[in-house]
């Protein structure tokens, strides 16, 4: 009777102490997992829609003026970053949107023309971005429209034979000079799944991977 008593007080002993170290370990577990937790990564859905272009040097812009059509011009945005126009000179057109442009043109003209109509239009717009990994011709490349990365990849010849659709990246300059990362799915694309639009911006790096091979 006394060795069974001392038994079950064993057992009682050793089914408290699994219990406390199964506790410690799910606690430390739980900090662990807290503590490495990766930045989620944004992906195609989290993104805007075709973002205001900034004017650049050999971008092309239409001013029109409802009012005084004759004032109308077309003009490529010169090496200095200025274009010329009637009645107000020089006026810097490079480092803004046209919209800010199209703003400022209308406080410069407000003396000349007797409403405030007055319309900024980009009509070609110089976008460098550079494709790199499986594809068959890596590089640079510049588009006068803004285009999508798939686009981009398919003037930079189209998916090598190892390419790995499922996890092309891209990253971006932001604001404040840091790189922002970006990944897209595109063979879901290419099997007809609906995407949200996503547009590159001038200096996009376009990085298709490899696929790892086992053997």
């Amino acid at each position: 009777m006394i060795k069974i008593k001392n038994d079950l007080a064993h057992q009682s002993r050793l089914i408290r102490f699994s219990t406390l170290l199964f506790a410690a370990l799910f606690m430390l577990a739980g900090c662990q997992t807290d503590q490495f937790k990766e930045i989620p990564e944004k992906t195609v859905s989290e993104q805007p829609h075709l973002d205001t272009i900034i004017l650049r040097e050999g971008d092309v812009v239409k001013i029109a003026i409802p009012d005084s059509p004759n004032l109308d011009t077309t003009q490529s945005i010169r090496r200095d970053g200025r274009i010329t126009l009637p009645l107000v000179g020089d006026v810097v057109a490079v480092g803004i949107t046209a919209d800010e442009l199209q703003q400022n043109l209308i406080k410069l003209y407000s003396t000349q023309i007797s409403s405030k109509e007055l319309t900024v239009t980009v009509v070609s717009s110089s976008i460098p971005v550079f494709v790199t990994g499986a594809v068959l011709r890596p590089g640079k490349l510049s588009f006068d429209h803004p285009i999508m990365p798939l686009e981009a990849i398919m003037e930079a010849g189209g998916f090598a034979p190892n390419a790995d659709e499922k996890d092309v990246k891209l990253m971006r300059y932001n604001k404040a000079g840091r790189v922002e990362t970006y990944h897209f799915n595109l063979k879901s694309l290419m099997q007809g799944q609906q995407e949200e639009s996503f547009y590159l911006k001038p200096f996009d790096i376009i990085t298709v991977p490899e696929k790892f091979n086992w053997f």
